[in-house]
């Protein structure tokens, strides 16, 4: 029997296989090197005294995050409107040059404008200006990196999406609501019985969850702005696992309803409650291709869990994962073509990707306490809790496993994280 799904999934067994804010760290800790990375010089923001927030400082450790960068030494001085000598930053080997400021406008918010500068050809790339409220200075700093990685790799940035985990402190469960670097934390919902497995919306304002606190598994769905909630399943049995569907207009759940687990899907609303597995096998944890034409789950239905995918309607599947005797918690690239998934080494739970076109695995953790992978909503990062230090993080990695940093989380252990969309604004 599947009992122990993952390492700290003794409550989802319930349902499937028998808290406080994060602290601000502003520190990047990457371990080991990647590949080329482009070196960027950050300049701090002129009078950025005047935020809140240390708005260069967030660029630079979102840029370092990605993998794709790293900071050259900057000195103080220069501005979006200053007129940079080249021939210097080439000296401090930068290839790209940002600078800014920060204004206090009259009506309180702030005035954040800044120029990212190409200095291998000695021209302006792009000019921006931010006018905030003081509250979302982070966001503005994330929005500004999101316009530099896109400048100079072609490819959205992530910096400004959002991220949603659970914390246990004590007896107490929280789902938080944090920026895609861990900081700004916002407790969602806070309860004495468990909140497991958290699900974006593709629109980006709802939550699916489970909730115990009716004193049974039941899947519930959140407004993330306004805090209304509302019961999707509560079907006899235990009610687990949702996964949203990438239209949004339906999801898939692991329900006992029919005796064992097994895979169901349903309509948003609560209506067309379906079941599309039809084996006597436990089957859980189930995710959507991005083109919704394929789940891909987990089951043991081989003996042991692991993989498999079938048709979004239901049908014949087949086993993905072949490597070891104990695969979980799949989570698919937004691009369709990356599996990545927790495997059993030994006593060890490693974070793994898999290439889905070739069926070639690599894993590209070391440690041995990883869970719940989701990706980045650019498909370049995935974000995963692990063990650090005889602590509970969130950890984020580039796919290669070369550049990991984690996302400091205290005073509560970290659980399920889960990657939002591209959709805040």
């Amino acid at each position: 029997m599947l009992a122990s799904v993952s390492r700290r999934r003794s409550l989802a067994a319930l349902a499937a296989f028998g808290t406080g804010p994060a602290l601000a760290q502003l520190r990047i800790d990457i371990a080991g090197v990647g590949g080329t990375r482009v070196p960027v010089a950050i300049v701090d923001f002129r009078d950025e005294s005047k935020s809140p927030q240390p708005i260069a400082a967030i660029v630079r450790a979102d840029l370092e995050r990605s993998g794709q960068f790293r900071s050259v030494d900057a000195p103080p001085g220069l501005h979006e409107n200053a007129s940079p000598v080249f021939a210097d930053w080439r000296a401090r080997q930068a290839d790209a040059l940002a600078a800014g400021s920060v204004s206090r406008l009259a009506d309180g918010r702030l005035d954040i404008r800044f120029k990212l500068w190409d200095v291998v050809k000695g021209g302006e790339i792009v000019g921006e200006a931010h006018a905030v409220l003081p509250e979302d200075a982070r966001l503005a700093a994330h929005r500004i990196a999101d316009t530099i990685y896109q400048k100079l790799t072609g490819e959205r940035g992530v910096f400004a999406t959002r991220m949603a985990y659970v914390t246990k402190a004590g007896r107490r469960f929280s789902l938080v609501i944090a920026d895609a670097d861990g900081e700004g934390a916002k407790v969602a919902l806070t309860s004495p019985e468990p909140i497991i497995s958290p699900a974006w919306a593709p629109n980006g304002r709802e939550l699916a969850y489970v909730s115990f606190e009716s004193g049974k598994a039941t899947v519930r769905i959140q407004d993330v702005q306004t805090g209304g909630r509302r019961v999707l399943a509560d079907f006899k049995g235990t009610n687990s696992a949702p996964a949203w569907s990438p239209d949004g207009s339906q999801l898939a759940l692991s329900l006992s309803r029919d005796g064992g687990t097994q895979l169901f899907v349903i309509n948003r609303d609560g209506s067309g409650l379906r079941r599309i597995a039809q084996s006597s096998a436990i089957d859980t944890e189930a995710c959507y291709s991005p083109d919704g034409t394929k789940i891909y789950f987990v089951s043991d239905r081989g003996g042991g869990p692991q993989v498999y995918r079938m048709p979004a309607g239901g049908g014949a599947a087949e086993r993905v994962t072949f490597g070891g005797n104990y695969n979980i918690s799949p989570a698919i690239s937004p691009d369709g073509r990356t599996l990545a998934y927790i495997s059993r080494v030994g006593g060890a739970f490693r974070l793994s990707v898999m290439d889905l076109g070739t069926g070639q695995s690599q894993q590209i953790s070391e440690a041995s306490d990883d869970e719940s992978p989701s990706f980045a909503p650019n498909g370049k990062l995935i974000v995963y809790a692990s063990r650090a230090g005889g602590k509970e993080v969130l950890m984020t990695t580039t796919l290669d496993g070369k550049i990991k940093t984690p996302l400091l989380v205290t005073l509560a252990e970290v659980r399920e994280p889960t990657w939002g969309p591209f959709t805040r604004q």
